[in-house]
């Protein structure tokens, strides 16, 4: 069952009916019984991979808090460390590591044939996995006390909105709100359906829109893209992975939403940015948090933090050269094949720490400049840098990305033009439109706030055109990019 279809509004509906009808007890065993449904809808086998993540750490995470001693705890927690990598390894790396190492004993003159197993990749593994491990770790640190319902601590888990692609939440932000049912507010209708309506457009519309011109443009033959089209490129899809994965965030917070719970925003204006750090902080927010609190902090020796929000921090204090660098790196190429197991997303991750390390050297040397320039200054450079990150994010191996690369540094290459006139207009006025947008939503949205009549206005004519719009374009043909992670 994925958003972008009417089947999951039917379900939605149902759900969120029976939410407010039933009691607490009651409501909480609704909730867990339809978030396995909803997954189940996409393949029932893979629900005892999930449920072994829950239970694992369920347990784990009470044996430890009952525990005395600091080296059992320990113990426990590399116990469900094993269990929760253990099964993205196996599901998600194990043909990659393989398949690599077969390569490099051949190269080295010993033959072995490719490893060829039938495995498929659990939809939501890279999410749930990192949730139950947060929350395990967390009741180690003695951050949060277990829960010792399981049926609440597995709605926290598995509740649906952001069970396949996020956000990747902390059971503190979570489990309070539900273990006591709010009292039925209309806004809560109001909100959530209003960030439903956001996500449909920005995927049904515009993501899904953008695609045919990325597929096209990545298919092509390298010797049929000039310097300009590999940039065209690179910002086309820039835009469409952030329509596309902002759009579920969008219906994910609009969902639970209905019921009266609140999810922290996973992303605010990131190509907007005036930084690496700034970046960080603005896209994707919940899983770069994560990154920092349960791997960049610790590597970096610095003092963690237990919450959602804030991104990754990229100044890893007092420690040395050396090993500013070791966290720096080994955090990003975590971070590369999270994504993914293939050097393109290795290479994605190292290309982000090459980039904020250059930032750190270079940042000392505008310190006198103005506000302004640093922040036009810093977005004009902040900007292409991270699309171009996009080319081995999205092209299909090294080879690809080397030429598309080798492409943007020959001068040679920018005196022509291989695609069509109306994909470069587009890429332009889609920066155009959020840049736009941005400053809509910043000066005037909160002046007209201030005359209802004209909000009210403004808001259903808006709103007109989007449900028009959604109407015309919903239909489930493509999958939200993130459910491949």
């Amino acid at each position: 069952m994925i958003f972008n279809s009417v089947t999951y509004l039917i379900f939605l509906m149902v759900v969120v009916l029976l939410y407010w009808m039933l009691e607490q007890r009651s409501r909480l065993v609704m909730l867990f019984i339809g978030s396995l449904i909803f997954y189940a809808f996409w393949r029932i086998e893979f629900l005892p991979v999930m449920l072994l993540s829950v239970i694992t750490d369920y347990i784990v995470a009470l044996r430890i808090y009952n525990t005395k001693e600091h080296k059992n705890k320990k113990l426990l927690l590399l116990i469900s460390l094993a269990v929760n990598l253990g099964l993205l390894i196996y599901f998600k790396y194990l043909l990659f590591f393989a398949n690599n190492a077969i390569g490099l004993m051949n190269f080295m003159g010993i033959t072995a044939d490719p490893l060829v197993l039938n495995i498929i990749l659990p939809l939501g593994i890279s999410f749930y996995t990192f949730q139950t491990i947060s929350y395990t770790v967390d009741v180690y640190r003695g951050f949060i006390k277990p829960e010792r319902d399981f049926i609440l601590y597995s709605c926290y888990v598995t509740f649906f909105p952001q069970l396949v692609a996020g956000p990747i939440l902390r059971a503190v932000e979570v489990i309070p709100q539900l273990s006591r049912r709010p009292k039925f507010e209309v806004s809560f209708l109001g909100i959530g359906l209003r960030r439903i309506l956001y996500g449909l457009f920005l995927k049904v519309v515009l993501a899904d829109n953008i695609a045919p011109m990325v597929d096209a443009g990545y298919g092509q033959p390298l010797e049929h893209l000039s310097a300009i089209d590999v940039w065209t490129l690179a910002f086309l899809f820039g835009f469409q992975i952030y329509f596309d994965f902002s759009a579920y965030s969008h219906i994910a917070l609009g969902s639970a939403r209905l019921m009266g719970i609140s999810f922290p925003e996973n992303f605010n204006f990131p190509y907007l940015s005036v930084s690496p750090r700034d970046f960080w902080k603005r896209w994707h927010i919940s899983l770069s948090s994560w990154i920092r609190d349960y791997l960049y902090l610790p590597l970096a020796g610095r003092q963690v933090q237990d919450r959602s929000t804030g991104g990754i921090e990229t100044s890893p204090g007092t420690q040395s050269n050396q090993w500013k660098l070791g966290a720096l790196y080994t955090t990003w190429a975590i971070m590369g094949l999270w994504h993914g197991a293939s050097w393109t997303f290795l290479i994605w991750g190292l290309y982000h720490a090459c980039f904020i390390f250059l930032y750190r050297i270079v940042t000392p040397l505008f310190k006198n400049l103005s506000e302004n320039t640093r922040v036009l200054g810093g977005w004009a450079v902040t900007l292409p840098v991270i699309m171009l990150g996009w080319i081995p994010f999205r092209a299909q191996n090294m080879s690809v990305v080397m030429g598309m690369f080798s492409k943007i540094l020959q001068p040679h290459e920018y005196l022509w033009l291989g695609l069509r006139e109306n994909t470069y207009v587009l890429a332009a006025f889609i920066l155009l439109a959020i840049i736009i947008t941005y400053l809509i939503k910043r000066f005037i949205v909160p002046a007209y706030s201030r005359q209802p009549l004209l909000s009210i206005a403004g808001e259903s004519i808006l709103f007109s055109i989007i449900i028009g719009l959604v109407f015309v374009f919903l239909r489930p043909i493509n999958q939200f990019i993130y459910f491949q992670f």
